[in-house]
């Protein structure tokens, strides 16, 4: 199976995360300026990657954002893989779920959506949203149609042990998973905010509702420190980005896919010499033409 690339983002595997822990900003002297044109360096190597990748089509790539309004998910998304064959990737996003998806267990939604070998896939927001917001808000439960007899109070173990059993079970059939946390503080988020109402041109971005979540802040990190340490693996491993400078989230990002998929030892297929010798015959009659 997979094993994680290495990074001072990537959440150990031994239990031990807090959300204190992982920065929300990491200072330096690299201007943005400098951290952009690292990152079309990044697209340019994704695109390459992306192409052998395709070819080979012995594994899928799930690419799995989690973070709270405003962290850039959609934005990273866009900038990361603006080099990518669109006829090689897909991208679903996961929000409140219809009657349909409540008829179901609590994976099923995004099982449907899981990428093809040789394909990536990204979830925006994923089934880790039934172990944050539904978590935060316990209340929502009751619509899930769920047994009588469920234990609510291991509910949330429960839940956890079920995405370790369904990770490992991708990864096993060669799936390759990346997890991103975009840990934004709560102060750029507020700052973001802002901007969505001052600025005409991203009022379209601002719910009313985003302002609601604010207020249960340290019940999302506790939240997310719970989920990340039960369920970051070598196989399935979760990455804490800094989200405050949105530059350094996406070259940071696209760097950590662009390591993974070069471990993979991917390669263009090869023909055998009985298929060399039958396009040696082709190549004869279309020169011959």
């Amino acid at each position: 199976m997979f094993e994680a690339i290495s990074s001072p983002y990537l959440v150990n595997f031994d239990g031990s995360f807090s959300h204190d822990t992982f920065p929300t900003l990491v200072e330096g002297g690299v201007k943005n300026k400098s951290l952009k044109k690292q990152l079309r360096q990044e697209v340019k190597h994704l695109h390459d990657l992306q192409r052998v990748f395709y070819a080979h089509d012995r594994h899928a790539l799930l690419l799995v954002f989690q973070a709270m309004d405003a962290a850039g998910k959609d934005s990273t998304i866009r900038a990361v893989m603006s080099g990518i064959n669109p006829a090689g990737c897909q991208v679903f996003s996961f929000k409140k779920p219809s009657s349909r998806e409540l008829d179901h267990d609590f994976l099923w939604r995004t099982t449907c959506s899981l990428p093809e070998r040789g394909r990536i896939g990204i979830f925006n927001r994923s089934y880790y949203e039934e172990v944050l917001v539904v978590r935060v808000h316990p209340e929502y439960l009751k619509y899930q149609q769920l047994p009588a007899s469920l234990d609510l109070n291991n509910v949330w173990e429960q839940r956890f042990e079920s995405i370790r059993d369904f990770e490992k079970h991708m990864s096993r059939n060669g799936t390759v998973i990346l997890k991103f946390w975009l840990n934004v503080s709560r102060e750029e988020q507020r700052k973001r905010f802002l901007s969505r109402l001052d600025e005409p041109e991203k009022n379209w971005k601002f719910s009313a509702n985003d302002v609601v979540e604010r207020g249960y802040w340290n019940d999302y990190m506790s939240a997310y420190a719970e989920a990340l340490k039960a369920t970051s693996r070598p196989w399935a491993p979760w990455y804490a980005i800094p989200a405050d400078n949105k530059p350094y989230m996406r070259l940071t990002v696209a760097r950590i896919i662009r390591e993974t998929l070069e471990s993979l030892a991917i390669e263009y297929p090869k023909i055998d010499a009985k298929e060399q010798a039958r396009f040696n015959e082709m190549r004869e009659l279309l020169v011959s033409e």
